[in-house]
Order: C-alpha cells, then structure tokens, then sequence
C-alpha cells in the first residue's frame, strides 16, 4: 500500500496579472523520509512556488496538499515549517525567547538544556542565546533560524537557502542536522544555489527554469545525462541545451 506523499504539487499555475503565468503546469510529489532539492536560477520561479506551497499565493489551476489536504489547511500548516531566505528575527528578542515563541506557535515546549545541546550541534555559542539577537552576525541568524525550523517536529520543512552566510565548518554541520531529521522520517524541501551540497544530501532534484520543471530525477541521472560530473556543471548544460540533454 503506497504512502501519502508528504507534499504533492499537481498541474499547478500561478499567475500574478491573471494573463501572464509565472509557474506553469508544475507537477512535484515528495515523500516521507525524502531530501528533495529544487534547483533553478534567480527569477526561474522558485519563490513563487515556496509561496504558493506556504499558502502565500493563490493557484490559478492545479492543487497542492500536504499529507493529502490542501495546503491552506490549518492541519497542514501544523505539519509545516519554514525558513526564508532572508531570516531577520525580532531584533529586540534574546535568542533563548525566539525559540521558545516559534515552538509556542506549534504547540511545542521544550527545555533550555535542549536548545542549548542543538546550538551546540551547529557550533552555535550557547551563551550566545542569552543574547538579543541585534549582536548576531549573519551566521548566526541563519542557525538560530535553522534552531527555531527544526525543533518544531514538523513533518516537512521548507528551506530557502539555509547555508546562505555559513562558513565551510557551519554548512557541514547544518547537513549533519538535516540528514539526522532526514533519518526521522521526516521531508526536507531545499532551495540553494550551493549545488555541490544538493549533490551531497538530495535523493531527488527538479530543475526549474522559466516557470516550468525541466527534469526531476536523482542528482547522478542529471549528471549522466549532461555528461557532467559535478552538479553544477550538469544543470547549467541542462538549462542551456535542453534538446541536447
């Protein structure tokens, strides 16, 4: 008996006039237990399909669901978790108070000795949480985000470039986390133009490209289908030449 995909997209369109479709046609299912990277240059597309599977923005055909209802329902955003691009937390709050407020928003409560063991999995000062978080450097904002994603106990977490300002060591631990969460059984959605680390931890990629998916498929089958041996290499020929891929 198959399993309710964690997130299905089906032949959905988003337009922002009503005439000219940003999105089209995109059709994506992930499951439980599946790191699922979406690959795409700036301006591709990729925001307005987050935003569309966040509920922020308005299908014009097609439906998405999360565990098999629509995705503006009040269950499934219980079941989802996100972190933007651009994270910028209430400056005025400590790091400790951050926490504690995005798990009260789940209905989750957890010890300080629990955010403190996690922030030291990602090489993130625990003393540091006792501070607002107007001191953080960008690094840290991104953990901190990254903290407040995680310990929801979501069951698929949206993430919008989560190594965006992280430091060699920083993004080898951020992977670490998130094939621990991976191994829960738990879905993870990324978004990164860091291509070598979608190569490391994806077990499934789509590529989209002027509003529509141009290949889904592992990250070797595009390789081996661009005959390319990095990721990166592979998408840009893909993209380039898509007859010839």
């Amino acid at each position: 008996m198959s399993q309710t995909p964690t997130l299905n997209i089906d032949s959905v369109y988003v337009s922002y006039d009503g005439a000219n479709d940003v999105i089209s046609d995109i059709s994506l299912q992930t499951q439980p237990g599946e790191f699922f990277g979406l690959i795409g240059l700036n301006g591709a597309g990729k925001t307005t399909l987050i935003k569309s599977i966040l509920g922020l923005r308005s299908q014009r055909e097609g439906e998405i669901s999360i565990f098999g209802k629509p995705c503006t329902n009040a269950e499934s955003k219980q079941n989802l978790a996100y972190l933007p691009e651009r994270f910028d937390p209430p400056w005025f709050l400590t790091g400790l108070e951050f926490l504690r407020f995005s798990l009260k928003l789940y209905g989750q409560k957890v010890s300080d000795d629990v955010f403190y063991e996690y922030a030291e999995k990602l090489a993130l000062d625990k003393n540091a949480l006792k501070r607002r978080v107007q001191t953080y450097s960008k690094g840290m904002r991104q953990k901190l985000g990254l903290l407040g994603t995680v310990l929801t106990n979501c069951k698929l977490l949206i993430l919008d470039e989560p190594m965006s300002g992280l430091d060699p060591r920083a993004r080898t631990l951020v992977k670490d986390m998130l094939m621990n969460i991976k191994s829960e059984g738990r879905t993870i959605f990324l978004s990164s133009h860091i291509l070598a680390d979608m190569d490391e931890i994806c077990d499934n990629v789509a590529v989209l490209h002027d509003g529509h998916i141009q290949f889904t498929g592992t990250p070797s089958n595009l390789k081996k289908q661009t005959h390319c041996e990095n990721l990166e290499r592979a998408f840009l020929h893909f993209i380039e030449k898509p007859a010839a891929a």
